[in-house]
């Protein structure tokens, strides 16, 4: 039963103190906040780290949890403030590759230049702004619409629209310069 019930009515069942309900909700989303959070802040240790706190959070916020909107969009407003909030705390540090599934098909060369092209624009990303970084990561990487987007970091969706424009712009920049830089 639990499997077919939405987010919202597993919140709701949370509240009431089912944790096998709080556990169905981490089985759902432990893969989407370890990869969102890894995306954003580089390092994988430190996204299990900020994984486990979002679902603390959220276990702990069960009670007052109310379903104005889709949880998924609570979820991640709660993962991305996280997010945020350990950027500001530290200077951003870069891996090489955020680990995902390797694709079989690519031969040692493509391997290396999409291993180079991933490792620029982490560096990139890493010089944005939070809120540009975190608008970036939840439209491209994430696939979120400018509503949800604006949802979970409390702007309007042409705010987001704003931030995602400016982030484009500094991405582009530097990406440029780091290409001009290598034909020397």
């Amino acid at each position: 039963m639990l499997k077919e019930a939405t987010d919202e009515k597993l919140m709701e069942a949370v509240a009431g103190g089912d944790l096998d309900a709080f556990d169905e909700i981490v089985i759902r989303y432990q893969a989407i906040a370890w990869k969102t959070a890894c995306r954003f802040l580089g390092d994988s240790m430190e996204a299990e780290d900020v994984a486990q706190d979002a679902f603390l959070r959220i276990l702990e916020a069960a009670a007052r949890y109310r379903a104005t909107g889709a949880f998924r969009n609570y979820f991640y407003r709660t993962l991305t403030h996280i997010c945020i909030d350990r950027t500001r705390k530290r200077h951003p540090a870069s891996i090489d590759d955020v680990p995902d599934v390797p694709d079989p098909l690519p031969g040692p060369p493509e391997i290396l230049i999409d291993r180079e092209r991933r490792a620029r624009v982490r560096k990139a990303l890493d010089t944005l702004p939070p809120n540009q970084k975190a608008a970036i990561i939840l439209k491209h990487y994430e696939g979120l619409s400018y509503a949800e987007i604006a949802e979970i970091l409390g702007v309007t969706p042409k705010a987001v629209g704003g931030l995602i424009s400016r982030a484009g712009a500094s991405l582009q920049a530097i990406l440029d310069h780091f290409q001009e830089n290598e034909k020397f």
